[in-house]
């Protein structure tokens, strides 16, 4: 592995990166040690290339958007982390939306409403990538990224660029053929329909409401930390044993929605993976009912 050389690729191509980056400024939980080498790419031609150079110098490669799902470890991430948040162009065609991978969730959201266009409302809150929320099939109140994608363009580990369509893309809970294959989002389609913008709006505003509400957006957070068993709530399965302010370090089980892990503050990765071991280890013990986390885990052991 020879970072060296491949910050010598980046000055030459004039793309952005920085050493020693730490990944606690890069992730919704504020948390995770330094990457090696942190890139920033603004087209999927300069991914291309960083990906088949990282290839020739045998450097891992760890692509994110926003990081709202992921806990990096303490001791950081080796090799190179790519983001994408500069890919983030948004355009309209019809009822179709095209968005770059690094472009928010919320972003999109803006402009289906913009055009009055309803069925992406779900997402407006979800602090995400478009990348990312493809790649986890995101969704909320009953909405989820499946019901909208049309199709991707991808790149594929050796750095050749595919397009995907939706029936392949093997859409479940909180998975897509995204997380079996190696494949990153570089754009989606979106595939809305016309609808009466006051009452998208209306839409957007109710749920951002219950997402102000109910979870604990005052805190650094990935989110629910937990994928929902089938036919249980993680939340209620937890609040119900006790653990909501169960608290590990800096981790804390939120008091105001028991299925959020925050960071009250100088909380480690190991302090959250604790904790989360333990919500899952008492859950189980009382309820027969394994929890298991819906976070991914990055970086070195």
């Amino acid at each position: 592995m020879s970072l060296e050389a491949l910050k010598e690729f980046c000055k030459e191509n004039s793309v952005a990166y920085k050493i020693n980056e730490p990944m606690s400024c890069h992730t919704s939980f504020k948390i995770g040690g330094a990457a090696d080498i942190f890139i920033s790419v603004r087209s999927s031609r300069e991914l291309s290339a960083v990906f088949k150079k990282c290839g020739e110098l045998d450097i891992p490669r760890l692509v994110i958007g926003k990081g709202s799902n992921l806990l990096v470890s303490d001791s950081g991430v080796e090799g190179a982390v790519i983001s994408l948040l500069n890919m983030n162009e948004i355009s309209v065609k019809g009822e179709e939306i095209i968005c770059g991978a690094g472009a928010a969730l919320s972003d999109a959201c803006r402009a289906a409403l913009d055009n009055s266009l309803t069925g992406l409302e779900f997402a407006y809150g979800i602090p995400g990538s478009i990348g990312g929320a493809v790649y986890m099939n995101a969704g909320a109140y009953g909405g989820e990224m499946a019901d909208v994608v049309l199709s991707a363009e991808c790149l594929m580990p050796d750095g050749i660029v595919v397009k995907v369509n939706a029936s392949q893309m093997n859409f479940g809970y909180r998975k897509s053929v995204f997380k079996e294959n190696g494949m990153t989002v570089l754009s989606a389609v979106l595939k809305l329909r016309q609808g009466n913008k006051k009452e998208i709006q209306e839409k957007m505003d109710d749920y951002i409401c219950r997402r102000k509400s109910k979870q604990p957006l005052e805190y650094p957070s990935a989110g629910s930390f937990f994928k929902r068993p089938t036919g249980y709530f993680a939340g209620a399965l937890i609040e119900k044993n006790g653990l909501k302010g169960e608290t590990v370090g800096g981790a804390q089980v939120s008091e105001k929605h028991a299925g959020f892990i925050i960071n009250r503050g100088g909380a480690t990765c190991e302090d959250v993976k604790k904790l989360g071991k333990t919500v899952s280890d008492r859950v189980f013990a009382a309820e027969g009912v394994r929890l298991e986390p819906e976070v991914i885990f990055v970086g070195r052991e």
